[in-house]
């Protein structure tokens, strides 16, 4: 029996990345002429996978938005896994938002990739949910390119990554 090849797909992003993105945006924003004497702050918590914006209102909330996912893009994280919340009322009459961090995939869209990959009827090809990531296999490296391919053409609303190729 031939050795069978496998490939995880995950998504997440790289919480040290994000770090260093977002010191990088706090001191733009420090600098920023249009922000002295305004309320803006950014508090990263790495736990918890999360970003709470802090700001005087809306408008420089969405400046701090658009300075930190430029920092983001620029260190290469996906912005695609950001969620942003709601916009709440704080105390002050100021304004937060909590920007969440996808990590792992979720189990609607795990199981949505695995259909898509047994809708295309690869021949040696299987596909299972293992926790946040689906793990895919198949004797042939061909099918499993064929398959990275595919999910690659797909649209998702988070960045998916191939991740662990091996074989067994």
């Amino acid at each position: 029996m031939p050795p069978q090849q496998s490939f995880d797909v995950t998504t997440g992003v790289d919480l040290q990345e994000v770090d260093n993105a977002v010191n990088q945006a706090r001191k733009e924003i420090q600098q920023r002429y249009d922000f002295k004497g305004k309320k803006a702050e950014i508090e990263y918590d790495r736990k918890a996978a999360t970003l709470t914006l802090h700001a005087q209102d809306e408008f420089y909330l969405e400046q701090m938005w658009a300075v930190l996912q430029g920092r983001l893009i620029g260190r290469k994280v996906p912005v695609k896994n950001m969620r942003r919340g709601a916009v709440e009322q704080a105390s002050g009459g100021t304004v937060r938002q909590v920007v969440k961090m996808q990590q792992g995939l979720p189990q609607e869209l795990a199981r949505s990739i695995v259909k898509t990959i047994k809708d295309a009827k690869f021949k040696k090809t299987q596909a299972q949910v293992q926790a946040d990531a689906v793990r895919v296999f198949s004797p042939s490296r061909d099918e499993l390119q064929e398959v990275i391919a595919l999910l690659k053409q797909q649209t998702y609303d988070v960045e998916l990554k191939f991740e662990n190729y091996r074989t067994q």
